[in-house]
């Protein structure tokens, strides 16, 4: 689904949708995402997706890289500082600062 380019409301809100691709798809995943970041647990966001299998709604888990950073915040140690990631920052440089 396109959005059209004459529909003020998604210009006022996000402009960038305009030149964007949105599909019902993308919706379902940045939903799943977002309730997983916000501590959802994986079998309730499995049940709301209508997942029968735990293992389906697992690649959210595993897609997201942010809350892996986060979980490895949580592991540091006194005898070294973790780097944490910088928006832009390349992927590289965050996982050979392990």
């Amino acid at each position: 689904m396109r959005l059209p380019s004459s529909d003020p409301r998604a210009r006022k809100c996000t402009a960038s949708l305009l030149t964007k691709r949105v599909s019902p798809h993308t919706l379902r995943h940045s939903t799943a995402t977002h309730l997983l970041r916000a501590g959802v647990d994986l079998n309730t966001i499995r049940s709301w997706l209508g997942h029968v299998s735990l293992d389906t709604t697992q690649v959210y888990a595993e897609m997201d890289l942010e809350m892996k950073a986060r979980a490895l915040e949580k592991c540091d140690t006194m005898e070294f500082k973790k780097q944490t990631v910088v928006s832009g920052e390349p992927l590289m440089d965050f996982l050979r600062a392990i």
